[in-house]
């Protein structure tokens, strides 16, 4: 498989993630957060198995990847759709973002034993250096906090350090167990099994008031569950494919970058010398690892 596609894939998979950061802050005003992952992941399941249905896919998987779907879907989707929520009860989103951002450290740790993926120095050193740059971006005003507030914050640090290892392990499982069925139905399969929980968890805390949806935020939810997830969820495994593990977690690096930029564009926020420097830093670390 050629790599100038994978990059390609991963470029769309930064786009789509990246634009979701200022698409989530008018999700947040108007939606529950759990309630709002089930109306955009049932709208994302629909699509892909009627899309996958019109090209006469096979929609069941064969004997034997039922396993393998659970744990990918556990894994991949329940991540950032179950775990890292409950991380917002004790952080910000840019103090989660940065816990969260680690996932390139877990994954390349993890694909050298399980994937034999030896870090050769230019993936590490990109892989610092983006780290670098997202650290530059997020961590500004996080390093004045009393050590007080720092301890309040650690359970939310734990819940998104979790979101971290669980998303590398996925990219790690699904490179080295994939499951052989078409892709469409592949992705509906995982979405069905990772947001399984919030069907419980959403309606016993949550209650939506759909007198206070506006068309915004009816937008917004189909962007999460058109292009945050289908769109974004097809690039990223087919960045998978066709990458190492580890070089496709160190290109995940460009999503909170795209984030910010997009946030400065539609939400007028603040864009300076520090955000121009992280989005340096992360590119440079990001073509620095993908020369392996």
């Amino acid at each position: 498989m050629k790599p100038g596609i994978g990059y390609g894939y991963m470029a769309v998979t930064a786009l789509a993630w990246g634009f979701n950061w200022p698409v989530m802050k008018g999700l947040m005003r108007e939606w529950p957060p759990f309630t709002m992952r089930i109306y955009a992941g049932g709208l994302a399941i629909a699509l892909l198995f009627g899309i996958a249905a019109w090209q006469r896919d096979r929609l069941l998987p064969p004997r034997g990847q039922w396993r393998r779907l659970a744990v990918a879907g556990l894994l991949n989707i329940s991540a950032w759709s179950v775990v890292a929520p409950l991380a917002l009860f004790w952080l910000a989103a840019s103090e989660a973002a940065i816990i969260a951002y680690t996932m390139p450290v877990w994954a390349t740790v993890l694909a050298w034993p399980v994937l034999g993926e030896r870090p050769t120095w230019r993936r590490v050193a990109g892989l610092l250096l983006g780290l670098g740059g997202v650290g530059l971006l997020m961590a500004g005003p996080l390093l004045t906090l009393p050590a007080a507030e720092v301890v309040a914050k650690l359970p939310g640090a734990g819940f998104m350090l979790l979101t971290a290892l669980m998303f590398a392990a996925g990219a790690v499982f699904i490179k080295r167990y994939p499951v052989a069925m078409p892709q469409l139905p592949m992705i509906a399969w995982q979405l069905v099994f990772g947001l399984a929980p919030l069907l419980v968890i959403g309606p016993l805390f949550e209650r939506v008031d759909w007198s206070g949806i506006t068309w915004v935020g009816w937008g917004c939810l189909l962007y999460l569950g058109v292009v945050a997830q289908v769109v974004a969820y097809l690039s990223w495994f087919g960045t998978l494919r066709r990458l190492p593990a580890s070089t496709a977690a160190i290109g995940s690096l460009l999503v909170p970058v795209v984030g910010v930029l997009s946030s400065a564009w539609l939400l007028g926020e603040p864009l300076g010398m520090r955000q121009v420097a992280s989005l340096a830093m992360t590119l440079g670390g990001v073509a620095l690892a993908s020369r392996g």
